[in-house]
């Protein structure tokens, strides 16, 4: 099972309605599939680890890749809700961006659901109905995460926010540099103010 990917955009290309692109690891190039706003940021040559989810099926291996582990679990709840496939997900997740879908799930906003392409409202209502009770607590539990980090992370947390990232940003760009393992929770807080702006420009290009 392929969960997690890193390497270097050898090359990019659409097929109908799919974004993908070509990720070499390691003398391997994985065909990726990718949400059309990851992929519309990525570059030729760029290097990037992405969080993958892997279909396999009688006459083909798929990967869905995303940015973070965050996005990728999100994807997997969509996907388990009857009648939304892998590329309603990937709608839903590039129409509405995590926090904005999250809610829309909990609160039953169905018009903004019914935004992403191949949501109608019955499938709006099932997502809804479904998955509200395990987003809900899987927001308390981000939450509560959160709340246990050191003093000097939730002061980082608050600069960022007041600098106008959103939560779900600063969460992923957080969970990258813990993966990476640099910088270490040693070091002072410019040095992670620095890391996470840097990831989170990067990834807004």
């Amino acid at each position: 099972m392929i969960g997690w990917l890193q390497g270097r955009t050898v090359h990019r290309f659409q097929r109908g309605n799919r974004n993908l692109a070509v990720v070499a690891c390691a003398g391997v190039g994985y065909e990726v599939q990718l949400a059309k706003k990851d992929w519309a940021s990525s570059r030729p040559d760029q290097e990037l680890e992405l969080w993958v989810h892997q279909v396999v099926s009688a006459d083909a291996l798929q990967l869905y890749g995303f940015p973070s582990i965050a996005e990728r679990d999100l994807f997997r709840e969509l996907i388990s809700v009857n009648g939304v496939g892998p590329q309603a997900g990937l709608a839903l997740l590039d129409t509405c961006g995590m926090d904005e879908l999250a809610a829309a799930v909990i609160h039953s906003d169905i018009k903004t659901l019914c935004r992403a392409p191949g949501v109608g409202k019955k499938t709006a209502e099932r997502l809804a109905l479904e998955l509200r009770s395990r987003l809900v607590d899987s927001v308390a539990s981000q939450e509560e995460s959160l709340a246990e980090v050191n003093g000097a992370q939730r002061e980082l947390v608050s600069i960022l926010e007041t600098l106008g990232y959103e939560p779900g940003e600063i969460r992923s760009a957080m969970e990258r540099i813990h993966h990476a393992g640099h910088p270490t929770e040693a070091d002072d807080e410019d040095t992670w103010l620095r890391a996470c702006i840097k990831l989170m420009t990067e990834s807004g290009r």
